[in-house]
């Protein structure tokens, strides 16, 4: 269900992944935010859906954004500067779905993605991820709400492609793709990924240069 993107499109994503990427700042409000003046894509998933392992993978860093077995961890935006001079921004949304946070917290969550995702015109899209094992649960619904009323084009990225069968992950993403038909700001591609083996990386780093083209 990915797009057949042209050896020519991987191999020029390769080449900027490969050139400089670097932490910018965490933001854990918006009036931390970098000033809007270049592209972004962002990241959005549930926590332990295994985002920073996928930005880890995305960019061939072992520890450019933090791993953590602790659901919740992350609660702030983390942004990343990419190429030199700077060509966009990637950015690390807080966690969501962690069921033994406190009510504050979630709220906290709520605004502050909230506001990022209505505020930020250089946001070109967002990829959201999703446990392949698992398929699209209630808890991811209310970011694809969220991005539909924001009117932000978002894809969706199913990750530990590589944890179920071929059939299984066939099934799951028949399951998704007819799900997302029914929101207005999804594109209709899903990527299958595993930042474990490598698989769809290399067309993830050319789905994130085509949302910013």
């Amino acid at each position: 269900m990915s797009d057949p993107f042209e050896p020519e499109a991987i191999e020029a994503a390769r080449k900027t992944f490969a050139g400089p990427v670097a932490f910018l700042k965490s933001a854990p409000s918006l009036d931390f935010i970098p000033d809007a003046v270049v592209p972004e894509v962002a990241f959005a998933g549930r926590s332990n859906v295994g985002k920073s392992s996928l930005l880890n993978a995305l960019t061939g860093r072992n520890a450019l954004a933090r791993t953590s077995n602790t659901p919740g961890r992350t609660q702030e935006l983390n942004f990343f500067d990419v190429g030199t001079p700077l060509a966009f921004r990637l950015v690390d949304m807080p966690g969501y779905g962690f069921a033994k946070a406190p009510k504050d917290i979630v709220k906290k969550w709520r605004f502050l993605v909230n506001d990022f995702l209505r505020g930020r015109d250089v946001l070109k899209r967002a990829l959201v991820l999703i446990d392949a094992r698992h398929g699209i649960k209630e808890v991811d619904r209310e970011i694809l709400e969220m991005l539909d009323k924001a009117a932000v084009s978002y894809r969706i990225v199913l990750t530990k492609a590589d944890k179920i069968k071929p059939t299984e992950l066939a099934e799951v993403t028949e399951a998704t793709a007819a799900e997302i038909r029914k929101h207005p700001a999804a594109h209709p591609d899903i990527l299958a990924t595993s930042s474990e083996t490598g698989l769809g990386i290399p067309e993830l780093r050319a789905a994130v240069i085509e949302a910013i083209g």
